[in-house]
């Protein structure tokens, strides 16, 4: 029988100061004045709305994402924050991320986010290397970089993130490991790095930049990963990588599929139904204009997974783990039973993508290489 799995928020600022020409994520390029007040009461109205969705959890994980989150002031997201706290309990210690961007954020705002109640920072740095930042149209320098993750440091951050991409325009192999090499000195507990790719609707993908060959993406992607390993950053997803137990918790209810509610413009959320043997995705308004419309509501779509979409939806979350899969989890989050992935798991294994255990499955290197055909087997 289907299981409530923990709880997480997340909550979407659409405001950029610019819009970067690689990036397809729902944000807004600033004119004028961010609506705070009125924006920042909209999300609680939001929260409100969808409470039904809590069935008693208190929430496991918070992120702030974007957009540019640290465009908001701290007696904003305090504000913000405690307001959450008072219509949902929350976890003990936990795991609340703000992202923000070196170039939208000073050394006080820092310590005045950790004051509020964020305890975790992801820093979008993408590059130590001016030029590549100015082709990636990053607003911030290197040295702003740099001191956003030295003042984490000095405000006495535990836990924070250095969001780095590789696959850049023009990107040596040298370049790559030397922006690598320049993130790990800083001593982040926590590396997002991860290959650039040319998505629809972006500037990139209108005028594409010339990229890397594949030789070089694969020589990146091998050195890069022996590189981190040697600095005891262990990989744990696709894109994630930390020194021992600081995962970001919020990614980890993601991808093991757990629950989450999304308020903001175009926020997702994914809600199960345990008496109803059900699972909600929700999507909000996406632009702010309609979302900051009284007359219209916040949510724009609310539809049932259809069964037969539901091993597809578990494993395109599930297999961006480097652990084990428990086919218990499976069937308590699913609501499904272990044999409906029987044929598709024997697949899958002759193809020597995934092993196969008595309890658990796993990915195998080869599988996370082809992770695409292996989702395939699971689309069926």
């Amino acid at each position: 029988m289907l299981q409530l799995p923990p709880l997480s928020l997340y909550i979407h600022i659409p405001w950029c100061i610019e819009k970067c020409p690689y990036c397809d994520f729902n944000s807004h390029k600033l004119r004028g004045e961010i609506p705070e007040t009125e924006y920042l009461t909209a999300l609680i109205d939001d929260l409100k709305q969808d409470l039904s969705f809590v069935q008693g959890r208190e929430l496991f994980s918070i992120f702030i994402g974007g957009g540019t989150p640290s465009l908001i002031s701290a007696s904003g997201i305090k504000w913000l924050l405690e307001s959450i706290q008072q219509l949902i309990p929350f976890k003990a210690d936990m795991e609340i991320t703000l992202e923000a961007n070196p170039g939208a954020i000073e050394n006080q705002k820092i310590a005045d986010f950790k004051t509020a109640g964020i305890n975790r920072f992801s820093f979008g740095v993408q590059s130590f290397q001016q030029e590549k930042l100015t082709k990636l149209g990053r607003i911030h320098g290197v040295e702003e970089a740099k001191t956003a993750a030295i003042q984490a440091h000095n405000v006495g951050m535990k836990t924070f993130n250095l969001d780095l991409m590789h696959g850049l325009p023009e990107q040596s192999l040298e370049d790559a490991m030397s922006d690598l090499q320049t993130a790990i000195d800083l001593k982040p507990t926590h590396l997002s790095w991860y290959q650039l790719t040319i998505e629809p609707n972006t500037q990139y993908f209108s005028h594409p930049p010339k990229l890397p060959d594949d030789e070089v993406l694969w020589s990146i992607q091998e050195k890069g990963l022996a590189l981190l390993a040697a600095h005891g950053y262990e990989q744990y997803e696709i894109s994630g990588y930390s020194q021992i137990g600081w995962q970001c918790q919020h990614n980890l209810n993601y991808w093991r599929f757990g629950d989450y509610l999304g308020i903001g413009c175009g926020a997702h959320g994914k809600i199960s139904f345990p008496l109803e043997n059900k699972i909600l995705r929700t999507t909000k308004i996406k632009h702010p204009k309609g979302y900051l419309d009284p007359t219209r509501s916040y949510m724009d779509e609310c539809n049932t997974v259809d069964k037969d979409e539901l091993i597809f939806e578990y494993m395109m979350n599930r297999l961006r783990l480097m652990e084990d899969i428990p086919f218990s989890e499976f069937e308590n989050y699913t609501g499904l039973k272990k044999q409906s992935l029987d044929k598709l798991l024997q697949q899958a294994v002759t193809k020597e993508l995934m092993i196969v255990g008595q309890d658990v499955c796993r990915v195998t290197p080869l599988g996370h290489r082809y992770l695409n055909e292996l989702l395939t087997i699971f689309m069926e």
